[in-house]
């Protein structure tokens, strides 16, 4: 079992098959148009536009789950991300990542990759899995997932996604 084996909706609500990344280098995010992070769009495009021609992919899933922070449509998001950040990577329909409605693809990351990369001491990181566990403790929660398939990162939503270029560095 790895991401490619499975399906979500695009951001037009068809089906989509993750093995078409197969051998990419994805970063997968759960997003939201109204959050303090948002402004995360503009460092992930420039992620994007150093390495997609190296087989970097960033995977977009919108998500309202977080104190509603994501209330419009998926056309109005796909609008929203395209005029104030002029993101080109794929988005995909607004899903769930906690809960028992979670989309299954945010299940497997989160049991792959169950805490996030940081530098953190004993008492933050034993206060962050006492409340979260391996849920996703916010938006633009980032999961960085090899060429074959497997997570092989997850960073938290305050994670600087241009640091992220070390990771991208050694994995392309």
């Amino acid at each position: 079992m790895n991401v490619f084996n499975f399906k979500v909706k695009d951001i037009e609500g068809k089906e989509v098959s993750l093995d078409k990344y197969k051998g990419q280098l994805l970063l997968i995010i759960n997003s939201a148009t109204h959050c303090g992070f948002t402004p995360q769009y503009e460092a992930l495009q420039k992620l994007h536009d150093t390495y997609s021609d190296k087989g970097f992919e960033i995977l977009d899933f919108p998500c309202n789950q977080f104190m509603n922070q994501a209330p419009e449509n998926n056309k109005e998001i796909k609008q929203f991300c395209e005029l104030n950040y002029q993101t080109k990577f794929p988005q995909f329909s607004k899903i769930k990542v906690n809960g028992k409605e979670a989309d299954p693809l945010f299940k497997y990351l989160k049991s792959e990759a169950p805490r996030e990369y940081a530098k953190l001491d004993k008492q933050q990181g034993f206060i962050s899995k006492l409340f979260f566990g391996n849920k996703v403790k916010w938006n633009f929660t980032k999961f960085l997932v090899d060429r074959q398939g497997k997570v092989v990162a997850r960073f938290s939503p305050s994670y600087d996604p241009q640091n992220i270029a070390t990771f991208i560095e050694k994995y392309i």
